[in-house]
């Protein structure tokens, strides 16, 4: 079964910071001191961000419990995104570019948040500066790639995000969402490409049937 608190803080359609999670303001932590060859990564990562334009791929998000749930990932610069759960899940996730939607086939529900309260709509921005609009926590360096710690520096969404990247060709590999309780939710993607997606599969609309009234 689907941790849905988990996956309220998965997504960069569905981190839901504000609305979904209760919240505790705390003083807002100073941005790292990067030397010339982190700054250099922050750009070198912007860059290959703000290319990403058109792609497809898979995903597998490990909950902070340890669940692990699969799907199709569709990315749509600017703002456009959707994750399609392989069964038996029964749960998509839509970002139109201004709103998250999200619909439990299962459960019968539906629900709808702003995009821009979401750490990863940073992410889905129209233009992506790394050094600007968000908080720079860190720059780790692993064999074969990097990670940068993100925070919005807005502080319109809590927690952080941490990106991290593939050296020899670039390539975005996993992004780890920590929300404002300290509970941390990983996506890592694979087969990303590039791929002609139509606007269609960034419309979601709430499937239930409306309610009518009875005129007294």
């Amino acid at each position: 079964m689907i941790d849905r608190r988990a996956l309220l803080t998965a997504l960069p359609a569905v981190l839901i910071a504000g609305p979904a999670l209760a919240q505790t303001r705390r003083a807002a932590p100073a941005p790292a001191l990067l030397t010339a060859e982190d700054r250099a990564l922050v750009a070198e990562a912007s860059a290959y961000l703000q290319a990403l334009a058109q792609v497809k791929g898979r995903f597998v998000q490990t909950s902070p419990r340890g669940s692990v749930t699969r799907g199709e990932v569709f990315i749509k610069r600017p703002g456009k995104a959707r994750f399609a759960y392989d069964p038996p899940s029964g749960l998509l996730v839509v970002s139109d570019g201004h709103n998250v939607s999200m619909w439990d086939q299962r459960l019968k529900t539906f629900d709808r948040y702003p995009l821009g309260s979401t750490p990863l709509s940073l992410f889905l921005a129209k233009h992506i500066r790394l050094d600007q609009g968000v908080m720079v926590r860190g720059i780790q360096r692993q064999p074969g790639g990097f990670s940068i710690t993100l925070r919005d520096g807005r502080r319109q969404a809590e927690g952080q995000v941490v990106l991290t990247f593939s050296q020899s060709p670039l390539a975005l590999r996993e992004w780890a969402l920590t929300d404002a309780q300290g509970q941390t939710t990983r996506v890592a993607l694979s087969a990303l490409e590039p791929a002609a997606l139509d606007n269609g599969l960034f419309v979601l609309r709430d499937p239930r049937p409306r309610r009518t009234t009875t005129p007294k």
